[in-house]
């Protein structure tokens, strides 16, 4: 995400938004079957696989496409000036087709047959835990994303950090994340994640959590981070 505080009025790139679209397939193809196999789901298992995909895949497309990889994070950094309007509407094309191709494919490598034919039961899809309201839901959501954006601006977007080492953390705060609060909203910090296992399984309950919560609250660290956090040499 580095080069992306040079040049925000470039020439939309669909290279970059296949990018992401490759991206964002891993996590949500390793997302939907860590949750389903194998039995019994462990917590630390589960953010651990989620972490270490997004970890990897930052990395291997930063010097391409920044690593966003969530819409959420886009829209944070266009909100800050950091990726030009028409690049960020590319990216996130690209991460909800690669998004909703990795929920149908990771369906169809478990067999259909195994559920019942088309998924009549969830597994696989951020849902809220018992007793959560919606409200609730969208604070822990907007939380957990608040963290996960402000630790994207400050080690893949502030300069002062070394921007290929960013994939690592951002994907220890999604681990942290995860298994802090999994079993109350499923920490999904991502309209695509959510997306992408929520249709295949035509479950869409509870939508305004996975998409108002990650979304306000990347643009809330985004905006915390450039303007309270970053001297005037970074910002610009």
């Amino acid at each position: 995400m580095l080069h992306l505080m040079a040049e925000v009025t470039e020439t939309p790139s669909w290279r970059k938004a296949v990018a992401e679209l490759i991206g964002t397939f891993m996590l949500i193809y390793i997302g939907v079957l860590v949750l389903v196999v194998p039995e019994p789901r462990n917590l630390v298992g589960v953010g651990l696989a989620h972490g270490i995909a997004l970890g990897v895949m930052i990395s291997a497309t930063m010097m391409i496409s920044g690593g966003q990889l969530n819409p959420a994070i886009t829209v944070g950094l266009l909100a800050v000036k950091r990726i030009s309007p028409a690049q960020a509407a590319y990216n996130i094309v690209g991460q909800l087709v690669g998004g909703i191709a990795a929920g149908y494919l990771a369906w169809a490598s478990l067999g259909w047959a195994k559920f019942g034919g088309f998924p009549v039961i969830v597994p696989g899809v951020p849902d809220l835990g018992a007793g959560v309201s919606i409200g609730t839901g969208i604070l822990i959501e907007t939380i957990l994303t608040f963290f996960l954006m402000f630790v994207v601006m400050g080690t893949a977007v502030d300069n002062r950090f070394g921007a290929r080492l960013g994939g690592m953390a951002i994907g220890l705060t999604i681990a942290a994340d995860i298994m802090a609060a999994g079993p109350l909203t499923g920490a999904a910090m991502n309209p695509a994640r959510w997306i992408g296992a929520a249709i295949p399984a035509s479950h869409t309950a509870n939508a305004l959590v996975y998409i108002i919560g990650p979304i306000l609250g990347a643009v809330l660290a985004a905006l915390v981070y450039q303007h309270v956090l970053m001297d005037d040499a970074q910002k610009a």
